[in-house]
């Protein structure tokens, strides 16, 4: 099976590409939501980014993929062995596909039957989210999605935890993934509750420039017909990108975010009438992480106007004295705000 096409190789989509690296250098944000036209590299993104991160050190065969030093954050049965005796391994930084189709059984985990079975023995079967812990789940046509699997991810996402009570079983296990959604809005439009979940929103438009389109598809043929190549190519621009990475996972928790800025995102949200205080803790947020992303120690008000398309846009209320779009009105209030 050929390895997923490379982050660095994909033409254009910016602000895609800054959302999940941002997203990846700090998971508290929230995760991202992607809408656009098809065929525009959304789902080629979101595969190929594990490869960027560096992997994670979990304890032996633990379907949770619990970390070695994680007292609070265990599955049952970690929690039974001391944290000396535990046994580790290093594996890549899961990133688990949510059909559309899928049960519930199957997302949130069930009774093994077989084993019911065969032993007389009631044991747990992990599902997708056990899967998904510590990593990335994500939802190709997320705004398909059935209600009752929506209700199910907003207790999970804002509790980090899943609980399971069923057939006799009762089960709680970390659930903490970032969750990444993609989708084509002319197909519907989210449930507020879920949209309101995601930290950053995204566009992604289908290039209009013969030239972006070329090199598109000269990239694109290049790798089917030769992937090991492919990858030979672009292993070095990769490289790059996971170095930046590492290095801003670890400046994070040491950049400040001056007073200055963070009054200018406060009179932002509050120009366009945003509700609640998630939208100026997300732009703090993803500002703080472009800085860790530049090498900055400082977040200035570059970082956040180059944040506040993508944390804001899916937090507007529609107005209908105002036609232009979302991103047009963010736009216009920073520049009144900082011109």
């Amino acid at each position: 099976m050929a390895s997923p096409y490379p982050f660095s190789a994909i033409v254009g989509q910016d602000e895609m590409k800054l959302a999940l690296r941002i997203a990846a250098t700090d998971p508290t944000i929230g995760g991202v939501l992607i809408f656009g036209d098809r065929g525009t590299g959304k789902s080629t993104a979101v595969r190929a980014l594990p490869a960027l991160l560096p992997p994670i050190e979990t304890v032996r065969d633990c379907p949770y993929r619990c970390a070695p030093s994680a007292n609070g954050a265990r599955c049952p049965d970690c929690k039974r062995t001391p944290l000396e005796r535990a046994d580790s391994q290093t594996i890549p930084v899961p990133v688990v596909d949510l059909p559309l189709g899928a049960t519930e059984d199957r997302v949130v985990g069930t009774l093994d039957l077989e084993r019911a079975l065969v032993d007389g023995v009631r044991t747990f079967e992990p599902g997708l989210l056990a899967r998904a812990n510590r990593g990335f789940l994500y939802i190709d046509e997320v705004n398909l999605l059935e209600d009752h699997l929506v209700d199910l991810l907003l207790d999970v996402a804002a509790s980090g935890e899943n609980v399971v009570e069923r057939e006799g079983i009762s089960m709680r296990h970390p659930a903490r993934f970032v969750l990444v959604g993609s989708g084509n809005p002319e197909e519907g439009d989210l449930r507020p509750q879920l949209l309101d979940r995601f930290g950053l929103s995204v566009e992604v438009v289908t290039p209009r420039s013969v030239d972006d389109r070329m090199e598109v598809l000269r990239r694109r043929d290049a790798y089917d017909r030769n992937p090991e190549a492919f990858h030979r190519r672009w292993r070095g621009p990769d490289g790059k990108l996971r170095s930046n990475l590492e290095r801003a996972r670890k400046l994070l928790p040491e950049i400040e975010v001056p007073d200055s800025v963070m009054r200018t995102a406060t009179e932002l949200c509050l120009s366009l009438g945003v509700d609640g205080l998630r939208g100026e803790l997300t732009l703090l947020r993803g500002a703080r992480a472009a800085a860790a992303l530049d090498g900055e120690e400082v977040v200035d008000l570059h970082h956040l106007r180059l944040i506040a398309p993508s944390a804001l846009r899916h937090r507007l209320r529609r107005d209908p004295l105002d036609e232009s779009g979302s991103t047009t009105r963010i736009e216009r209030a920073m520049a009144e705000l900082l011109d």
